[in-house]
């Protein structure tokens, strides 16, 4: 039997604030700079959205972080070398926090259609209470105020890829069962959260940190260069078990309706379509029941 969609949970940083999740990045590679180790970009994001000093563990965990590291000081890394950089990470992260809370385009419109159709909105992030009291208010300046907001300190720090903070929205909320609940984010680890919980798993991929451009840089692509990041970024989501990937929170109104119980095949066409650019969260969610993609469009009118 098909459930009905009740309430979506939204990720922050690279899906609904900060267009290609930029605060962390900056933060992480100086903390590593000041512990003697440079670490490339890639290395940075491959574990973003996991809480920050399981993010530091992860990176040092890394083959190649791990093998500089051991270059320069002589040892494999231990823990008290993560809660040391960390150390160094949250300053520098709150020098700059502010400066990266600006709404992504369409997160107010999504929403409302959302609230609309009577969903809840709830939300989890990678970072701490402390950090997004920061990220809260701006967003709350600027219109945006999801119903629930859950961080890994009212979990025990149980962050992604635990799906505790989930089944906190899940509580407070009072969302009968995980199949009435869609999780949206921009990172391998919203993936798993996701997956983990049972909920179902959508990847977005503009402004996301997978995809690793700031607005201005993806403003100056192409249409051509546009799809290709797309279907890049699409293709790690999905990898990382995603049910579905979308281009962003916006997109145009045309659509034709496909259900939640969709087979493989029609998923598949499902995420060609959005790796497009056309599908929207309102376009994949419509009487709280099913997934929608616009198969009707033009392929040269989805960009």
């Amino acid at each position: 039997m098909k459930q009905t969609i009740q309430g979506v949970i939204f990720d922050w940083a690279g899906t609904t604030v900060d267009f290609g999740c930029f605060a962390p990045v900056s933060a992480f590679v100086e903390a590593f700079r000041k512990a003697g180790i440079d670490v490339t970009l890639e290395e940075t994001r491959a574990p973003m959205g996991k809480l920050k000093i399981e993010h530091i563990r992860t990176m040092l965990a890394m083959p190649a972080v791990k093998a500089r590291w051991t270059e320069r000081w002589g040892r494999s890394p231990e823990e008290s070398d993560a809660q040391a950089i960390y150390h160094d990470f949250e300053p520098a992260l709150f020098a700059v926090l502010d400066r990266h809370c600006e709404l992504k385009d369409g997160v107010l419109d999504c929403v409302k259609e959302l609230h609309s159709r009577g969903l809840k909105i709830g939300s989890t992030t990678g970072y701490t209470r402390e950090m997004m009291n920061v990220v809260e208010e701006a967003a709350r300046q600027a219109g945006y105020a999801p119903d629930c907001l859950v961080t890994a300190d009212e979990t025990g720090g149980f962050g992604r890829p635990w799906p505790y903070m989930i089944f906190e929205n899940m509580r407070l909320l009072k969302l009968p069962a995980v199949r009435t609940v869609v999780k949206i984010g921009d990172t391998v680890s919203d993936i798993e959260e996701a997956r983990a919980a049972g909920v179902w798993a959508v990847g977005v991929v503009d402004g996301s940190s997978v995809m690793g451009l700031s607005h201005a840089e993806f403003s100056a692509l192409t249409d051509a260069e546009k799809a290709a990041a797309r279907i890049r970024a699409r293709s790690v989501l999905l990898a990382a078990g995603a049910d579905f990937v979308i281009a962003a929170l916006k997109g145009q109104q045309r659509n034709c309706l496909r259900h939640v119980s969709a087979s493989q095949r029609e998923r598949s066409e499902l995420n060609a379509h959005a790796s497009l650019g056309c599908m929207s969260v309102y376009q994949m969610i419509k009487r709280g029941s099913s997934f929608i993609c616009p198969l009707c469009c033009r392929r040269d009118s989805c960009a």
